[in-house]
């Protein structure tokens, strides 16, 4: 786990699939703003019992006691959870 600032170049890599969405430029913008944490773990099913501490995308859903119920405003403004699919290609960036 480390925090920093992350590069445009390797965000617009990161949300490369999102490029075409009308709100890329705004998760662009918020991820530059400051700095992030970013975590990898080998932990087994991490992914999974991460959802669980971290809660509902949906702050209002989340149940309490979970990261984005506590802390999140807004949907996109907290903490990004992949497949496991995605963590080979997103542990290199």
């Amino acid at each position: 786990m480390k925090m920093l600032k992350a590069p445009e170049r390797v965000l617009a890599e990161h949300y490369h699939d999102l490029q075409r969405k009308p709100f890329y430029p705004a998760i662009i913008s918020y991820m530059t703003s400051g700095p992030v944490v970013a975590m990898v773990s080998d932990r087994p099913k991490v992914v999974c019992s991460s959802r669980v501490i971290i809660g509902h995308i949906d702050s209002a859903e989340a149940a309490p006691g979970t990261i984005r119920e506590d802390v999140s405003i807004h949907i996109s403004r907290i903490i990004h959870t992949d497949s496991v699919e995605g963590v080979q290609r997103e542990t290199q960036l």
